[in-house]
């Protein structure tokens, strides 16, 4: 309890300083993410930080608190936020939530995600489930339409599992999936195939199924 006692009078006497790290200098922005990753690893060395600024001056600064997606650290994850102090200006949230971007995502708008010598955008991105009866988690292949150029880097797994996280949240993306494999998008389209900013809403229509059983 000690640590997370320190963690938030961390948070709360810096808090001024961290709503406003993106408009400070690097080196300061280094300074207070070290710090902000130091006090939270001394809680639970497993779990990460995410500061999120708002497009607004109105609307409040988010600190997600994550277990990237790892359940035996789940119950850390909500003791810390459980308590958290009530700061103005402020919003603490216990994992990563599902995106808002879907419009976006279904308009083709959305920005692509980076990662070293990987670029993907999630609105390109199909997938199509395995059979199944009566099971909760569901497996799936994920399609990309360079599959070929990529397959071989060892990222690549990795990114998608981020934009899975962005799309349905961290937790959904616990107990809702359970193997994923990727693939290269078929040249020709397939009745089956969904695209992958659905997935949420596939995932309400089977578990909608399995409970009217």
């Amino acid at each position: 309890m000690k640590s997370i006692i320190l963690f938030w009078d961390w948070i709360r006497y810096n808090e001024q300083t961290l709503r406003n790290l993106r408009n400070e200098k690097p080196a300061v922005q280094k300074m207070f993410i070290y710090w902000l990753d130091k006090h939270l690893h001394n809680y639970c060395e497993q779990l990460e930080s995410i500061l999120m600024f708002p497009a607004n001056e109105n609307e409040p600064t988010q600190l997600v608190i994550s277990a990237s997606g790892n359940p035996e650290y789940f119950s850390q994850v909500t003791t810390l936020i459980d308590n958290a102090p009530k700061l103005k200006n402020w919003k603490f949230v216990a994992f990563i939530q599902p995106s808002h971007n879907i419009d976006e995502m279904e308009a083709g708008l959305d920005k692509p995600y980076v990662f070293k010598d990987i670029e993907l955008k999630a609105s390109e991105l199909k997938f199509m489930p395995f059979q199944y009866e009566d099971v909760k988690k569901i497996d799936m292949i994920v399609y990309l339409k360079n599959f070929t150029v990529h397959c071989s880097n060892k990222n690549l797994l990795h990114v998608v599992f981020i934009i899975l996280q962005d799309i349905i949240g961290e937790k959904s993306l616990f107990e809702n999936i359970n193997f994923v494999e990727l693939a290269q998008l078929p040249a020709e389209e397939q009745n089956e195939v969904i695209y992958l900013y659905e997935l949420q809403s596939y995932l309400d229509m089977i578990n909608r199924t399995t409970l009217s059983k």
